[in-house]
């Protein structure tokens, strides 16, 4: 570390924090607060999706199974890869919910119980998930900079940076920062490979010094064969829904083809810039060669990487680029998780007539408070990976009822129960039955993942159907908003906007088991127009991320 290197990376921090409190002039009330007024661009909605989305350790860990086994271990980072075109057709259900939670949507679905039950699990979500991040990013800084830095040292400096600007801006500041944070972590994904290539005489010197199968998009050494891709699939997809940000994700656009937009390419942009994380893998497997080193640990390629080959003022750069990396997606858990506190548990259980003045307060100092408590977590971690792991699985057993619950209108109260149960407790049980013991965590291991997923859409389906149905009344009127447009203006003679089928903007997804029906099927091009071509477009560009990693592999 010089001196110009800490002055690029306290730069950054005086810069992000001014910068978020200057856009925090606009909040005016809970709900600028919570979700922006709703009025995001498309562009901002791709850099909040990005940012959010994309952690410090990502690519350390992306780097470090690259340089143990091969390109092809890139499907690691790309598990979600196939399933990203379907958030173009999930995007349009959060927003015309009109609610600022998951845990809302869920309560108008199933009940306050069921809401409750939400959004505990979403706190613990945030605060596992924050303080993982934090101790991810810190432990990065502190390979790098030979110890300089201290992880608690970096944690700290972290949350009191996202908490200033996000306490003041709410989701406003923690957006706008998001997407310059998002260009950030871009610069961190491509800047060591330029100056590597140059190290290692270009692709022509590391395919002199490393196996053939090294640079291979599809290969045994990825140890993900098709089950197992598929398995990751239904995580991704089914987790993904129950995931307690996914409001502010694809619900706070301007439209709802911006939400539809900032979160399915947001996260293209993610799957493109991973062809960089892996091919710096690449890069420090061939210089660790050519230097004559061995690395004890895998994972230490992304910091050996930057240690050999970045000079002063690029340090500094790149401290800056991995801090932003999670301050990005901390600011937004922290405004969603003080929105979820006021919404679903103060609101709805201490103090049903509060004031918007009062919540958005609480909002505030609840978001805050919960983010002091991540920090605390974050300095007691040892295992980073531990703490994704178990949130993001739970996420998917939740996601059951979460999807269940849009595509399916018999769907019930006790039906979700059960499926929540059942799901938990059939993972916990056949994870002890093969390893022997009783963990909070176990390796994700597909088979069993599949069979709990299995046996909690079975449960989720058999309780519902032997069970009373929800109030006809209420799911009518449920079904009826997730029908209409929630981003025009104008309203029939009832009072509300007009259906999304008048212009194409029907959701595939509601109802699925009505398909059978023939009525289902009138007009099926033209009610569905926008989730069709926006779905087609997904899939090219997946095609287009491929080929261009394909391409790179060929380069002589």
């Amino acid at each position: 570390m010089t001196t110009i290197d800490y002055i690029i990376l306290f730069s950054y921090f005086i810069g992000v924090v001014l910068f978020g409190l200057w856009i925090s002039r606009q909040v005016k009330s809970s709900d600028s607060y919570f979700r922006g007024n709703r009025k995001f661009k498309w562009w901002i909605m791709m850099g909040q999706a990005f940012g959010t989305g994309t952690h410090a350790e990502m690519p350390v860990a992306q780097a470090g199974v690259t340089y143990h086994l091969g390109f092809a271990t890139i499907w690691y980072q790309w598990k979600n890869m196939l399933i990203t075109p379907f958030y173009w057709l999930l995007a349009p259900f959060y927003r015309r919910s009109d609610k600022t939670t998951v845990g809302e949507i869920l309560e108008e679905r199933y009940g306050r119980r069921i809401g409750l039950v939400y959004s505990i699990f979403a706190i613990l979500f945030f605060v596992f998930n924050m303080g993982a991040m934090l101790q991810g990013a810190a432990k990065v800084i502190s390979v790098i900079s030979d110890g300089l830095l201290s992880p608690n040292l970096v944690v700290i400096s972290m949350t009191v940076a996202f908490i200033i600007y996000s306490f003041a801006g709410g989701l406003l500041a923690a957006a706008y920062t998001d997407f310059f944070q998002a260009l950030l972590i871009i610069v961190l994904s491509i800047m060591l490979i330029p100056l590597g290539l140059n190290e290692v005489d270009g692709f022509s010197g590391m395919k002199e010094v490393l196996p053939e199968d090294f640079f291979y998009l599809l290969s045994d050494a990825s140890g993900i064969n098709s089950f197992t891709l598929a398995m990751l699939a239904v995580n991704g997809f089914v987790g993904i829904t129950a995931q307690p940000h996914m409001v502010s994700m694809c619900a706070t656009g301007n439209t709802e083809r911006s939400g539809r937009i900032g979160q399915t390419f947001g996260s293209m942009v993610k799957r493109m810039v991973t062809i960089g994380w892996a091919l710096t893998g690449l890069i420090v497997a061939a210089l660790v060669i050519k230097n004559g080193d061995v690395l004890e640990d895998p994972e230490m390629a992304f910091g050996y990487g930057a240690r050999e080959l970045l000079g002063p003022g690029l340090v500094g750069l790149m401290f800056a680029a991995i801090v932003a990396a999670n301050m990005s997606t901390c600011s937004t858990f922290m405004v969603n998780n003080g929105a979820l506190f006021t919404q679903n548990i103060y609101k709805e259980y201490i103090n049903p007539d509060a004031p918007d003045k009062k919540l958005l307060s609480m909002g505030r100092y609840s978001g805050l408070v919960l983010s002091l408590v991540a920090a605390l977590f974050a300095l007691s971690i040892k295992n980073v990976l531990h703490a994704f792991l178990f949130t993001e699985t739970i996420a998917a057993f939740v996601g059951i009822i979460f999807l269940g619950g849009i595509v399916w209108k018999r769907a019930n109260r006790y039906g979700a129960a059960a499926a929540l149960l059942v799901s938990l407790t059939s993972y916990y049980g056949i994870n002890y039955f093969n390893t022997g013991e009783l963990v909070l965590v176990y390796k994700w291991e597909p088979a069993p993942f599949g069979w709990a997923m299995l046996l909690g859409f079975f449960s989720f389906w058999l309780f519902s159907v032997l069970t009373r149905r929800e109030d006809t009344n209420r799911m009518e009127a449920f079904f009826d908003k997730m029908r209409r447009r929630s981003d025009v203006e104008e309203v029939d003679e009832n009072g509300k906007p007009p259906l999304g089928a008048e212009s194409g903007h029907d959701l595939i997804l509601l109802d699925l088991p009505g398909w059978l029906k023939k009525e289902r099927w009138n007009n099926f091009f033209t009610r569905y127009r926008e989730d069709l071509v926006g779905f087609a477009l997904g899939w090219i560009f997946i095609g287009v991320i491929i080929l261009f990693a394909w391409g790179i592999l060929q380069i002589k």
